[in-house]
C-alpha cells in the first residue's frame, strides 16, 4: 500500500497551510493549551498526529509531544520490502523532517529512540527509560505490536532466526544473508506478511532457494477461500518458490555454533535451510498499560478500548494494533488509521458534532503480492462462516432482528443449523489465472463481499456497494458478464412537438426551425421571433439548451451574449466589472455596451444589478442602481398577483423564539396579513401594501429581526432538521450548522436564488440533497452535496466532498459559492451550472478541493469581503429619507392612513358600484353619468380558513383595444412634480391616480411617457413597477427606435412611443392606452387626458377589479364529496376539540386580555 492510499492529503499540505495562516496572522495566540502525549511514532501514531494538527491548526487548543521507541521518524511499515532495493530509510519516511518543524511554534515536539516505561494515570504523567517525567492532559497509546516468535519451538533463538517487523529486523536479515550465499532460506507463514518476506528474501539474491512454509492447505487463508488460495499457490510456484502446504514447524535444527541448519516438521519430515524468517502473526504491545493497571484483554491481548477509544484510565486512549475492541485486535493499517481519525475528530470537533464511535472496521484488502493481484472485500467469508451483518431492508417485508430467534433455536435442535443466507457467484479462468467470487443475499438484492485474483479492477466500485448497503439496481450476473448492450438507438429527450413555453405555446420544433433556417442567430433573436421566454421566463434554460444544441449540430458558433445590448456573457461582464471596478449602469454601458446611451432592457438590467451587488455589496435601491432592479428587489419584497407584497423576515435554520413568533403574529394581525409557513421553514406574510412596507419592517426590525431576502436572487434559507439538538437519531448538530451557514451567506447576491439544507443524519429530514448546497452529517463530519434543486426541472445534488470536519465546511462552501457567482450564466441555477461545467462535478472537485486553477485563496477572500460588508437592506431603507420616498403607492396623493382603517378597507366587502362591470372585454364600453370613487382594491378579497386572500384571476385577459380607444377629447392635466422623478440613466417611473384611474408615468432620457397602470394580461395594476427597455441602437437612431415597459408579473412588453405605442410585442392580444406627457417650466409634468368620467369608465380601478364570481371555485365538487364522507372527529378550522373549548379566536382574546392563568396580557 502506498502512502497516498491511506495518508491524509490535507495533512501533507499542512506546512503550506501553516505558512499562509502565519502570514495572515490567523493562528490563535492563546497561551492556555492542553498537552497531548502520544506514545508511539509508528504509522498509526503519526496518522493521529497529522489528523489532529490538521483539525487544530486554526484552533490551537493542543500542544503535542510524541515519543518514539525507534531511532527513526515514522516510516511506511507496509512498504518495508522496498527497503531491500534502495537500503535508504529516508525513502520510507511518511513525512520528511521538515514537516515536523514546520508546524506552529510549540505545537509539535518529538523524541526518538526513547522508551516510555511507566504511566502514572493518577498524576497524569509518563516516565521514560532515562527517568524523564512528561505530564499530559490527554495520553494516546499507539504502541503497536510485536511479531510473534514461537518460543515453544526448540531452536527459536538460534542464529539465523528472524522476524519481519522493523527496519532493524531487515538490517539484521540483510547482514546475515550475506554470510549464507547459496544456502536455502525459509519463510514460515503464508499470509500477507509471509509472502512479502519471501519476496524480500528472494530479492536479496543471496539464497539459492527460498521456501514458503504454510500450515494450512493454501496461502492467504485469512483473505481467500481454497480455490482462490490454490490459484495463488500455483502462481507463486511459477515464480520459483517452493511452497510447502499443511506443514507445521516442530523443531529448528541447529549446528554446534547454535546456527540454523534445518527444520523438522511435526509430521516427521525435515528440510535443510540456513535462515528462517517467521511471519506468523503479531501480538499487541500492551505491557506498558498492564503495568499501569489499565484494563487489558486476557485472551489475545491488547488494551481494552470503548467505542470512543478511551481506556479504563481517565483521559487515556489507545489506537492501532495495541487496542482491543470487542476482544479483537487488528493487524491491518486501515483500522488503525480509522481509529486515529476518530480520536482526532472527537478531540477537536465533538463540541459541535456528535462524538464518533469506532465500529466494525472494513477489512477489505487490495494489493499486489509477488506480482499477483489479490483483493478481498466486505464480508468475504459470509458463505463459510455466515454473514456478520445483514443489510437493513428499509422497505418491504423484511423480518425485524430478533423476532425469529426462539423459533430458530427450536429448528436448529431438530434440523441442524440452516445454511448461511448467502448465494455465491463464482468465475474461474485457469488460463488467465483469474478468479472472482461475489457473495449476495439469497434474493440477489445486496452485495455482501467477495474476493478476486488476477483481475481486481472492479474493487474500487464494489467496496462502496458493500459499505453503503443499498439495494442493487442490476442483476448479480452483470457483475461478471457485464450488462447486455441492447440496441444502440438513441434519440433526443424531447420530440419536436413538445411544448417548451407554455405562456406562448412554443414547441421545441419552433425554436429549432428558426435557428436552422438562419432566421435567429442569438438567443435574443429566438425570443423575438418565437416569443419563447418573453412570458414568465421559466422556460429560458430549456430554450437556451435547445438553441445551443441546434447551433452546435449545424457547426455554428454559439453566442452566449447577455442580451442585444452586450456582446458579452454574464461571466465575461462579471470579470470586466470586477477588474475595472465599474459600479454604475452608466459606466458599464460606456465600457461594455453597444450603445453608451441605452437604457438597457429587462434581461440585462437585473443581471448587472446582481453583479454589482455580488462584487461591491452596495445598497440595491440607491439612485444609481434602483432602476436596474426587478420589482421584488426594487421594493425588497415579493410582489403578489394583486399588486401587494409579501414580507418574510429571516428565520436562520428554521429556528425561532416564542418572542419572535409573537412579534410576527402582532404585525400580521395589525396589518391584516395572510400568513403561511414556507417550504424553507420560515413565515411568509402576504398582502402588505407598498406604502405599509416601511412600517411593517420597522416593527419587525425593532423586535430583533431582519430581511430574509426572499425577494432576491441570493441565499434564501438553509433548511435543517433538529439533529443532535433534540433528535435521538441525530449525529450532527444540523441546526447549529444551518444557522451558522445562513448567517454567513445571507444577502450574498448570485446569478439565481440559492437554497441550502443540513440534515443531522442519513435519514435526511432536511432534504439536503435537492438543494444548491446541502450537508448530511456522518460520523466523520458532513458529506457536502452541491448542484441540486427542486422546481420545474428537479435535480438530485452530487457529492462534492465526503466526511468533511465541521471546521472545514465553510472554506469549501466559500469557494463553491464564489466560483458559482463568478462563472454562472444569467438566471442559471447551480444545477444547470454544474451540468454545464467541463467535466461536471469532477472538474468542480478539482477546482474547489484540489485548487486546480490556483484561485481558492482568492475565492475565499472574495467571500470574506462580501460577508464582512453585510447590512440589513430593510434597516438601511428605514434610516434613509431618500430611499423611503420610493415606497409611496401613488405619487400625487397621501397614502398614509390608519392601519386599522386599512385593514377594514382591505377586508370589508365593497358597496355597489355605479360603473357597469365587464368580466371580459367587449367592443364598446359604457360611460357612467358620475365618476366612481377611488378604489384601493384591485382584486376582491376572499375569506378562507380564517384568513383573507385575493380572488382567483379570471382565465381570460382584458383584450379590449385600449391602444386605439377613441377618446372624446384630451386636455393637458398637471399630475406630479418633475422633482418627484429620480434622475437615472436607467429611466424612472411613478404611479399616479386621476379619480379612480391609475396611471403609470415614465421619465427616460429627458422625455416623459404615460400609460394606464393596468397590465391587461391579468388586470394587474403594476406597470409603473416594471423595467424600462429599448432596442440596442434606439438611443443612437441606428436602426432601432423602440422603447418599452416590461410588466413585472409576466414580462409583457408594451411600447411607449412611435406608431406602435401601446402595443404588446410579446402578446398581440393585449394593449394599453398611452397618453402624451411633457414637463413644463412650472416644474410639473402634464399628461394629455380625457375627461375624468370617460377615463374612469374605460380604465377605472373599480371597473377592472377582479371579482370572486368571475371564476368558479375549483374545489366545489371536491368539498361536496368530502362533506358526504366527513369522518368522526373532524372539526372546523378555528374550533376546539375540547368540550366547551373557546376555539382559536376566543383563546387568542383570553391571552391578549390577560385572562389566561399566569398571563399578564398582551397588547396588539
Amino acid at each position: 500500500m502506498s502512502n497516498s492510499e491511506w495518508n491524509d492529503v490535507e495533512a501533507n499540505k499542512l506546512p503550506k497551510t501553516v505558512e499562509q495562516l502565519e502570514k495572515q496572522d490567523e493562528i490563535p495566540k492563546r497561551t492556555e493549551r492542553k498537552r497531548i502525549v502520544v506514545v508511539g511514532l509508528g504509522m498509526v501514531g503519526i496518522a493521529f498526529v497529522e489528523k489532529l494538527m490538521k483539525l487544530d491548526v486554526k484552533r490551537r487548543e493542543y500542544d503535542v509531544i510524541v515519543i518514539g521507541e525507534e531511532p527513526h521518524l515514522a516510516y511506511n511499515r507496509v512498504g518495508l520490502t522496498s527497503f531491500f532495493q534502495h537500503r535508504n530509510i529516508e525513502n520510507l519516511y511518511l513525512n520528511p523532517q521538515e514537516w515536523y518543524t514546520s508546524m506552529p511554534a510549540g505545537s509539535l515536539n518529538y523524541h526518538l529512540n526513547t522508551l516510555v516505561t511507566s504511566i502514572d494515570s493518577a498524576n497524569k504523567s509518563v516516565t521514560t527509560s532515562e527517568g524523564t517525567v512528561v505530564p499530559y492532559d490527554v495520553l494516546v497509546l499507539a504502541t503497536g505490536s510485536d511479531a510473534v516468535l514461537p518460543r515453544h519451538t526448540p531452536g527459536h533463538n538460534a542464529k539465523g532466526v528472524f522476524v519481519y517487523r522493523t527496519i532493524d529486523d531487515l538490517q539484521k536479515l540483510i547482514a546475515f544473508a550475506a554470510t549464507k550465499k547459496g544456502k536455502v532460506g525459509a519463510v514460515v507463514g503464508g499470509g500477507l506478511l509471509g509472502l512479502e518476506a519471501a519476496k524480500a528474501m528472494m530479492d536479496l539474491e543471496e539464497f539459492s532457494k527460498v521456501k514458503l512454509i504454510e500450515r494450512n492447505r493454501w496461502v492467504l487463508s485469512r483473505q481467500l477461500d481454497g480455490d482462490a488460495g490454490g490459484m495463488v499457490v500455483e502462481q507463486v510456484r511459477a515464480l520459483g518458490f517452493d511452497v510447502l502446504l499443511s506443514k507445521r514447524v516442530g523443531e529448528i535444527e541447529v549446528d554446534e555454533d547454535e546456527a540454523v541448519k534445518g527444520v523438522r516438521f511435526e509430521d516427521g519430515e525435515r528440510m535443510d535451510c540456513a535462515c528462517i524468517c517467521f511471519a506468523i502473526g503479531i501480538k499487541a504491545r500492551d505491557e506498558l498499560a498492564r503495568r499501569a493497571g489499565i484494563k487489558c484483554a486476557d485472551r489475545g491481548g491488547g488494551i481494552v478500548v470503548n467505542p470512543d477509544l478511551s481506556t479504563s484510565a481517565p483521559d487515556v486512549y489507545a489506537i492501532g494494533e495495541c487496542a482491543s475492541w470487542e476482544s479483537q485486535t487488528f493487524g491491518l493499517i486501515a483500522p488503525g488509521v480509522e481509529m486515529a481519525d476518530i480520536l482526532a475528530f472527537n478531540l477537536t470537533q465533538a463540541k459541535a458534532h456528535a462524538q464518533r464511535k469506532f465500529k466494525r472496521p472494513d477489512l477489505s484488502t487490495k494489493l499486489k503480492l509477488l506480482g499477483v493481484e489479490v483483493a478481498s472485500f466486505g464480508d468475504f467469508f459470509a458463505d463459510r462462516d455466515g454473514p456478520q451483518q445483514m443489510p437493513i431492508r428499509r422497505h418491504g417485508g423484511g423480518t425485524k432482528e430478533g423476532t425469529m430467534e426462539a423459533r430458530n433455536r427450536v429448528k436448529d435442535l431438530t434440523d441442524g443449523p440452516a445454511p448461511p443466507p448467502v448465494k455465491a457467484l463464482t468465475y474461474k479462468d485457469p488460463f488467465q489465472q483469474i478468479y472472482k467470487k461475489y457473495l449476495f443475499t439469497v434474493d440477489g438484492k445486496y452485495l455482501l463481499g467477495g474476493m478476486m485474483i488476477g483481475d481486481t479492477r472492479d474493487y474500487v466500485k464494489l467496496v462502496p456497494m458493500v459499505k453503503n448497503q443499498k439495494a442493487l439496481e442490476i442483476p448479480p450476473s452483470e457483475f461478471i458478464i457485464g450488462a447486455s448492450k441492447g440496441d444502440d438507438e438513441s434519440a433526443d429527450d424531447l420530440s419536436d412537438d413538445t411544448q417548451v413555453c407554455s405562456c406562448h405555446n412554443v414547441l421545441k420544433g419552433d425554436v429549432a426551425k428558426v435557428v436552422k433556417d438562419g432566421t435567429c442567430k442569438s438567443i435574443g433573436d429566438v425570443k423575438s421571433c418565437t416569443k419563447a421566454g418573453t412570458g414568465c421566463g421559466g422556460c429560458m434554460p430549456l430554450v437556451q439548451t435547445i438553441f445551443n444544441k441546434t447551433m452546435a449540430s449545424m457547426g455554428q458558433e454559439i453566442k452566449n451574449h447577455l442580451c442585444p445590448h452586450f456582446d458579452y456573457s454574464r461571466a465575461d461582464l462579471f470579470n470586466i466589472i470586477s477588474v475595472k471596478k465599474l459600479q454604475s449602469f452608466e459606466s458599464i454601458m460606456k465600457e461594455c455596451g453597444k450603445d453608451a446611451n441605452s437604457v438597457g432592457c429587462e434581461a440585462c438590467k437585473p443581471t448587472l444589478g446582481s453583479i454589482i451587488a455580488s462584487l461591491f455589496n452596495k445598497h440595491i435601491t440607491d439612485a444609481s442602481r434602483r432602476g436596474l432592479q426587478d420589482t421584488n428587489d426594487k421594493f425588497l419584497a415579493n410582489i403578489q398577483r394583486n399588486g401587494t407584497f409579501s414580507v418574510i423576515p429571516r428565520v436562520a435554520g428554521g429556528e425561532i423564539t416564542p418572542e419572535k413568533l409573537i412579534i410576527i403574529g402582532t404585525v400580521a394581525k395589525k396589518y391584516g396579513l395572510y400568513t403561511k409557513i414556507t417550504g424553507g421553514q420560515r413565515i411568509d406574510m402576504f398582502g402588505a401594501r407598498k406604502q405599509d412596507l416601511l412600517a411593517i419592517w420597522t416593527e419587525l426590525i425593532d423586535g430583533g429581526m431582519e430581511s430574509g431576502h426572499a425577494y432576491a436572487k441570493s441565499l434564501r434559507t438553509v433548511k435543517s432538521c433538529v439533529g443532535t439538538t433534540w433528535c435521538r437519531f441525530g449525529i450532527g448538530d444540523s441546526v447549529g450548522m444551518a444557522v451558522r451557514l445562513e448567517e454567513r451567506y445571507k444577502s450574498i447576491r448570485s446569478p439565481h436564488k440559492i437554497k441550502g439544507g443540513v440534515s443531522g443524519c442519513v435519514r435526511e429530514c432536511a432534504e439536503a440533497q435537492n438543494k444548491d448546497f446541502g450537508l448530511i452529517a456522518t460520523e466523520k463530519g458532513f458529506n457536502v452535496f452541491v448542484g441540486g434543486n427542486g422546481g420545474a426541472k428537479p435535480r438530485h445534488s452530487e457529492l462534492l466532498a465526503k466526511d468533511v470536519p465541521p471546521d472545514d465546511v465553510v472554506p469549501i462552501l466559500d469557494r463553491y459559492l464564489s466560483f458559482y457567482v463568478r462563472t454562472a450564466d444569467k438566471l442559471q441555477r447551480t444545477a444547470r451550472w454544474v451540468e454545464n461545467l467541463p467535466g461536471g462535478i469532477k472538474y468542480l472537485q478539482e477546482v474547489i478541493l484540489e485548487d486546480k486553477l490556483g484561485i481558492c485563496a482568492d475565492l475565499e477572500k472574495q467571500m470574506e469581503d462580501l460577508v464582512g460588508s453585510y447590512f440589513c437592506e430593510w434597516t438601511e431603507v428605514i434610516r434613509n429619507p431618500e430611499r423611503r420616498k420610493a415606497f409611496e403607492a401613488v405619487a400625487n396623493e397621501d397614502t398614509t392612513a390608519n392601519p386599522a382603517a386599512r385593514t377594514n378597507d382591505r377586508t370589508a366587502p365593497d358597496g355597489d358600484s355605479t360603473v357597469t362591470r365587464q368580466a371580459t372585454a367587449h367592443s364598446a364600453l359604457p360611460v357612467p353619468t358620475i365618476p366612481a370613487p377611488p378604489s384601493t382594491q384591485t382584486i376582491e378579497p376572499v375569506t378562507e380558513r380564517g384568513q383573507t386572500r385575493p380572488a382567483y384571476w379570471p382565465k381570460d385577459s382584458a383584450t379590449y383595444d385600449f391602444k386605439n380607444h377613441p377618446w372624446s377629447s384630451l386636455t393637458w392635466q398637471p399630475l406630479v412634480r418633475v422633482s418627484q422623478f429620480a434622475p437615472a440613466a436607467t429611466g424612472s417611473s411613478l404611479a399616479v391616480r386621476r379619480s379612480d384611474t391609475q396611471l403609470a408615468l415614465f421619465h427616460v432620457r429627458g422625455a416623459y411617457y404615460a400609460t394606464q397602470q393596468m397590465c391587461p394580461h391579468k388586470r394587474a395594476f403594476v406597470l409603473s413597477d416594471g423595467l424600462l427597455g429599448d432596442d440596442a441602437a434606439a438611443s443612437s437612431g441606428a436602426g432601432g427606435d423602440r422603447l418599452w415597459i416590461s410588466c413585472p408579473l409576466h414580462k409583457r412588453n408594451y411600447d411607449l412611443k412611435g406608431s406602435g405605442a401601446g402595443s404588446c410585442s410579446s402578446d398581440p392580444s393585449v394593449s394599453v392606452a398611452t397618453f402624451a406627457a411633457e414637463a413644463r417650466d412650472d416644474g410639473w409634468v402634464y399628461v394629455k387626458l380625457p375627461p375624468v368620467e370617460e377615463l374612469d369608465a374605460v380604465l377605472g380601478t373599480e371597473r377592472w377589479k377582479v371579482k370572486k364570481e368571475e371564476t368558479a371555485d375549483p374545489y366545489a365538487e371536491l368539498d361536496r364529496r368530502l362533506e358526504r364522507t366527513r369522518m368522526k372527529g373532524r372539526k372546523g378550522w378555528a374550533a376546539s376539540h375540547l368540550e366547551g373549548g373557546v376555539g382559536e379566536e376566543g383563546k387568542a382574546r383570553q391571552i391578549l386580555a390577560g385572562g389566561e392563568t399566569g398571563s399578564g396580557g398582551l397588547d396588539w
